[in-house]
């Protein structure tokens, strides 16, 4: 057994030479394959890298055009500024750029400044550039498989017309990970409504051309007006449609020179994956572990973990405050003070959500009025125009049962009168408040109330639930988190980067509760855990906790335990499904709802109540 280890561990490595390896100097063709590699993965990251430099020449209109999901052509036209004749050459160049000038690669304002895009391209395709500056002559130049032609006249009346032709043709090894042309041509759509909403007062159009001529438009954004607010939710509404656009909050927030702008969905306008989230650093599209952990974190209270926010934010910060200088296609940031920027993040939709108070998404009703399922009939018979308000008034009050009758008949109720917090003395139910007036409940679990405009359907377990866990966290965050003391301090085996992180984190982990120390190298001492918690396993709590920020520099993991605590005694303590409830308790709960941030959903996510337009419901009965 000795000897065959032995020999295995002693076998020559096929990869090594038999002679001394010389270090040689790749030519300047291998090495711009070599980067086109890192810059250029697929015809995506080709586009991105093209639209980014007409962005960056002053583009107000950009159009792109592909074929073949972008393998055999990606031509982008721009209205910029140009490119002079004798600066042609150089702009194929590598870290030839006219963006920074290499001083400071910190104050960065600029999409693009590596200097890399076109000479990658150009090394593994066949790329012509075509431009003309103001009060100048349009030129072009042709590059192909790294091969540069030279600088000859051309006909352009402004602006800069980019054409590659033929991806990857100089590398085929990277054909073979292409993925299917609809595929590329997904990706290439996804990568261009980024840098829309970037930049909403530019025009962008994307055509494929694949069966030649002038092709099929696949998107179209026309520039916006009006001021950055307005302009961003026209260009929010054009990508991501007219529904988040009506469910989206405006958020605007500032913290120590960070300002986060944009739209974030509410919680019942969520997603089953995380695909509509969109997150800018000055203006750059970012893909970032850490943001999209403080934007999951900020939803975490409202949110079930199989539903996803929607959201559209834009950090904007003086750039020495963050580094885009992380990735070769700067699709990653570093943040001088990461805490700072997801602390922002979280404080800023939490904010916004407790702002939006009872409200709930308008495609709840959408959806519930899509249930239904109206009697076919044959012809339509119309039986009377709308009657007027007072008329409805009168009928309604002729037909619905006395309160006071309900009240005594149903005396099933398990909590007095009045617990959920009584209206005021004499005032009567108004339909003029948002949630309307209660006028009864169905199948002992279902609120139904009325409103100046329709009606509202109230789920009575789950408003409660939201108000009872919303009113246990106000307790809680007043009287501080009780923490348990162990008879015997637990301690727990780390390495000694595990430690160092938690006692960093020491003074946050105390205030949930958590009371960790040094015990030694390589060890902590667990004091105290959250008494909500009741029995813990200590080791493995501080092993979620490192997992965490190790993973997105910040652990909300113990709060999220606290919260679930509280959210299941929120769940027992609320009023029960099957619970008859009276006039005043209903009304009571109305109002309080009305009071409560968040109360359009429950724990989970799901909508609390639905609200259904007047209009809507006659058309299900035809009487429009």
């Amino acid at each position: 057994m000795t000897h065959a280890k032995f020999s295995v561990m002693n076998k020559p490595d096929p990869n090594m030479s038999a002679i001394m390896p010389e270090i040689r100097q790749l030519d300047e063709g291998a090495v711009n394959r070599i980067a086109a590699g890192e810059v250029v993965e697929r015809p995506a990251s080709a586009v991105k890298e093209l639209v980014e430099n007409a962005l960056d020449a002053g583009a107000r209109r950009v159009e792109i055009s592909y074929a073949d999901g972008g393998k055999t052509l990606i031509r982008v036209v721009d209205d910029g500024c140009g490119i002079s004749p004798d600066q042609l050459p150089l702009a194929l160049a590598r870290h030839a750029t006219s963006k920074i000038d290499g001083s400071d690669l910190l104050d960065i304002h600029s999409f693009g400044f590596r200097g890399e895009a076109l000479p990658s391209l150009g090394a593994v395709g066949r790329l012509t550039i075509t431009s003309r500056v103001s009060g100048g002559e349009a030129a072009e130049i042709k590059v192909a498989g790294g091969q540069m032609g030279g600088v000859k006249p051309a006909a352009l009346n402004s602006g800069t017309v980019v054409t590659l032709r033929d991806l990857f043709y100089a590398t085929p090894a990277r054909l073979k990970f292409m993925r299917s042309d609809r595929a590329e041509a997904q990706a290439i759509a996804d990568t261009l409504k980024r840098l829309a909403m970037a930049e909403p007062f530019v025009g962008f159009i994307l055509r494929d051309v694949s069966g030649g001529g002038e092709g099929r438009v696949v998107f179209r954004a026309e520039p916006e007006n009006g001021d950055l607010f307005d302009a961003l939710h026209g260009r929010l509404a054009r990508v991501l449609g007219a529904d988040f656009a009506d469910n989206a909050l405006r958020i605007d927030a500032t913290r120590e020179g960070i300002r986060m702008t944009g739209y974030a969905a509410l919680p019942t306008y969520s997603r089953g994956s995380s695909v509509a989230q969109y997150l800018f650093v000055n203006g750059r599209p970012v893909r970032d572990k850490m943001l999209y952990g403080a934007l999951r974190a900020a939803y975490q209270d409202v949110l079930s973990r199989d539903r996803h926010p929607v959201a559209a934010l834009f950090l904007d910060c003086d750039p020495t405050l963050v580094d885009v200088n992380v990735h070769p296609a700067k699709s990653e940031v570093r943040f001088r003070d990461p805490g700072l920027a997801r602390g922002l993040i979280v404080s800023g939709l939490r904010h916004a959500l407790a702002e939006a108070g009872h409200r709930a998404s308008t495609t709840v009703a959408g959806a519930t009025l899509g249930a239904f399922r109206p009697e076919p009939a044959g012809a339509r018979i119309y039986q009377m125009d709308r009657p007027s308000a007072q008329a409805r008034s009168v009928a309604y009050q002729a037909q619905a049962p006395g309160f006071s009758d309900l009240a005594e008949s149903w005396s099933a109720r398990v909590e007095p009168q009045g617990s959920l917090g009584a209206p005021e003395p004499n005032a009567p139910p108004d339909t003029a408040l948002p949630l309307g007036a209660a006028r009864a409940q169905v199948h002992e679990n279902y609120i139904i109330a009325q409103t100046e405009t329709g009606m509202v359907i109230v789920d009575q377990h789950a408003a409660h639930e939201r108000l009872v866990y919303e009113r246990l966290k106000r307790q809680m965050e007043e009287s501080g988190i009780a923490a348990q003391a162990l008879l015997i301090p637990e301690v727990v085996d780390l390495s000694e980067g595990d430690c160092a992180l938690l006692i960093e984190h020491a003074d946050a982990l105390a205030r949930l509760g958590l009371s960790v120390e040094p015990f030694g190298p390589g060890s902590m001492a667990v004091r105290e855990t959250p008494a909500i918690l009741g029995e813990v396993n200590a080791a493995a709590l501080l092993h979620d906790i490192l997992d965490e920020l190790h993973d997105q520099g910040a652990s909300d993991m113990l709060k999220s335990r606290i919260d679930a605590i509280l959210s299941r005694v929120a769940c027992h303590g609320s009023v029960r499904s099957g619970r008859r409830m009276s006039a005043d308790e209903m009304n009571a709960l109305l109002r309080e709802m009305e009071r409560t941030p968040m109360s359009g959903q429950c724990n989970h996510g799901r909508p609390t109540y639905v609200e259904l337009q007047l209009s809507d419901i006659e058309r299900l009965f035809g009487r429009t």
